[in-house]
């Protein structure tokens, strides 16, 4: 049984019949995250489609000796699991996998060993946001004030925004975590640029880790269930 996604009709599975086998067609094509050029065929009625063969593209391979960036992967593989309807085609959510896997192929420049945690809060941002289920980070919740760079902005399990440090106060501390001004700063500019643009280029796992922690309560949310790989990355940090 294989889950895979495609450009233009979603997320499939189907059946990779020979699969086992020396001689069969697929090769590594079948490795978690390799992307491939697929041939398959789908009966009428049949949800599950029939894999025929599939040309490797470009394997993560290369990726597996890295803890973090294989971490990584599975979380990537995960959230697109839980997040994304069968066959309902989703080119941008494509083009997003594509554009951090890229990203996450070692450079040999400085700051390279960040790149995990910038892909990591990336696709996670924009996973929420392709979704639909990403709030206004500059509003609160509750009282609609706008939450400027000297605003405190909080977050909890379960609450579909921010609310600031009045709301919060009023309504008792409970069982939240601050998302700061920065970490704010840093989702705008994702949102409009890509990854390697990214004006913050010295990352490690503590950089805008509450944002990771935020965007991942919102997938559990809408998910209705925990992420396995999401506690992975928080276990260290």
């Amino acid at each position: 049984m294989v889950s895979f996604l495609t450009r233009d009709q979603g997320k499939l599975r189907g059946v990779a019949r020979r699969a086992r086998r020396p001689k069969s067609g697929f090769g590594a094509g079948l490795e978690r995250l390799s992307h491939v050029r697929m041939a398959y065929f789908q009966r009428e009625s049949r949800e599950l489609v029939n894999l025929d063969s599939c040309e490797l593209i470009r394997s993560q391979f290369g990726l597996v000796s890295d803890y973090w960036a294989s971490v990584a992967l599975d979380y990537f593989a995960e959230v697109c699991e839980q997040l994304l309807p069968s066959a309902e085609p989703s080119e941008k959510f494509f083009r997003l996998l594509l554009a951090v896997l890229d990203f996450l192929q070692p450079s040999g420049e400085p700051g390279d060993a960040g790149r995990v945690w910038r892909a990591v809060t990336y696709f996670s941002l924009w996973a929420v946001r392709l979704s639909g289920w990403l709030p206004e980070l500059n509003v609160c919740l509750r009282c609609g004030s706008v939450l400027d760079e000297t605003e405190r902005a909080f977050f909890g399990r379960g609450q579909a925004g921010l609310i600031c440090g009045h709301c919060r106060g009023a309504a008792g501390a409970g069982s939240t975590w601050e998302l700061s001004a920065d970490s704010r700063s840093t989702a705008a500019e994702m949102l409009r640029k890509p990854v390697a643009q990214i004006s913050k280029t010295h990352w490690d796992q503590g950089t805008a880790s509450d944002l990771r922690r935020f965007l991942v309560q919102q997938i559990e949310a809408h998910a209705e269930r925990r992420l396995v790989t999401a506690r992975m990355f928080e276990a260290s940090n």
